[in-house]
């Protein structure tokens, strides 16, 4: 790619980022085009369709959590490393409002632009939950496709405006049930609380 087709293409994506953080996923292209001060041809010339300007947008955020899962797995104990994923996930996902659909749709969804990260992400969250319950940490029954359901829901409750408020208290109280022994919990969950 060019430099200035790439130049063109990373003001495309920082400007959807904002628009999508402040008016959710469901923002129009035209209405992003017009942002950029550039026509709806050329938006559509870099993305051709809504769920590639998302997947382009969200991909690189992806693969950040992927990695940060990763070095968790490497440097932390199981259920401080789960929990932190979790939390950072969250955190990330209430930045862009209206995405946790868009992924739950994803991940069942072969076709979609997003599938192949958001099965690599859920895989990534995945395995710290097996670490955490071979470690006996964690429940035993819960799966990836679980964590990964937890994940939305805690981040929908912080797109809700009457309920966000209540989501970092939520966030401690789902945390601690999905971790085991009353010596791991505590620590893991008091990680970031702000009451």
């Amino acid at each position: 790619m060019r430099a200035d087709a790439r130049k063109n293409r990373d003001h495309l994506l920082a400007v959807a980022g904002s628009a999508v953080a402040e008016r959710g996923a469901d923002v129009s292209l035209r209405d992003i085009a017009r942002r950029a001060e550039v026509g709806l041809a050329t938006l559509l010339r870099h993305f051709p369709t809504r769920e590639a300007l998302l997947d382009a947008l969200l991909r690189t955020s992806f693969d950040e959590l992927t990695a940060r899962a990763g070095a968790f797995e490497e440097s932390e104990p199981p259920a401080d490393a789960l929990v932190t994923w979790v939390r950072e996930c969250v955190a990330w996902t209430t930045e862009y409002r209206g995405v946790t659909v868009l992924m739950a749709a994803a991940v069942e969804d072969p076709e979609s632009a997003l599938h192949a990260s958001c099965v690599t992400l859920r895989a990534a969250g995945a395995r710290l939950l097996t670490r955490a319950q071979e470690a006996g940490a964690a429940r035993r029954d819960l799966d990836g496709d679980d964590l990964f359901a937890l994940i939305a829901m805690l981040a929908w409750l912080g797109d809700q405006p009457a309920l966000a408020p209540r989501a970092p208290r939520l966030f401690d109280v789902v945390a601690g049930a999905l971790l085991t022994g009353a010596e791991t919990a505590p620590a893991a969950v008091r990680e970031g609380r702000r009451d």
